[in-house]
């Protein structure tokens, strides 16, 4: 968890990569949920479209199917969650999605950082126009010139526009920090500093979680 832009992305995909866990993000799902001929991915891409959030219950509905596909794989070393919960509502709910498929051993990491460094990275990263590749404004991306992954070229995210970004980071203030109050008072909340280096930011996730 924590503010857009404090990398949860990015460190979620070093942890799947390094153990071989699954990742599950909202974001994915959304997309491709956005993507069916039906009145609900319809409705859900003219809302997106808009501007606004999906609304709880569709996001709870996503991720009890998701969960219930990952439950059933063999060979499952953990999950990552990225994306969600948004509100104190859907940490509720999904805890009671874990509860029922028996997942107890759950930690709840959020990436610290503060609204001006959130707003500064936000207006400063990029993306592919290739292949999508979102470019963070930390460390040594911020001298790429082009993709590192395809070459393509780098554009601003039309999202992320400055009055876009103040709304979500009013977003999270308002509905974001009770649901990390809700993990905190159960002792289950990581705190990491995410105003370091991406390196130093996985080795403090992983000196945390041993």
């Amino acid at each position: 968890m924590g503010r857009s832009g404090c990398g949860k992305g990015t460190q979620a995909k070093l942890l799947r990569n390094e153990f071989k866990f699954k990742h599950a993000n909202s974001g994915d799902l959304i997309r491709t949920k956005m993507k069916e001929k039906n009145f609900f991915g319809r409705k859900l891409k003219k809302v997106i479209n808009q501007g606004n959030l999906a609304p709880t219950f569709l996001i709870s509905q996503l991720w009890t199917e998701k969960i219930k596909e990952i439950k059933a794989k063999s060979d499952l070393k953990g999950l990552i969650v990225d994306g969600s919960p948004r509100t104190l509502m859907e940490a509720k709910l999904m805890d009671e999605v874990f509860d029922w498929v028996e997942w107890t051993k759950i930690k709840v990491i959020l990436l610290d950082i503060s609204d001006k460094e959130a707003f500064s990275r936000l207006t400063k990263r990029r993306i592919c126009q290739d292949c999508g590749r979102l470019i963070p404004w930390v460390g040594q991306f911020k001298d790429l010139k082009k993709c590192d992954k395809c070459g393509g070229q780098l554009m601003t995210r039309p999202d992320d526009k400055p009055e876009a970004i103040r709304s979500r980071l009013d977003f999270y203030n308002k509905e974001v920090e009770p649901a990390i109050g809700y993990y905190r008072k159960q002792g289950r909340l990581i705190r990491v500093n995410g105003q370091q280096s991406i390196e130093d930011v996985y080795q403090e996730i992983k000196k945390a979680l041993s």
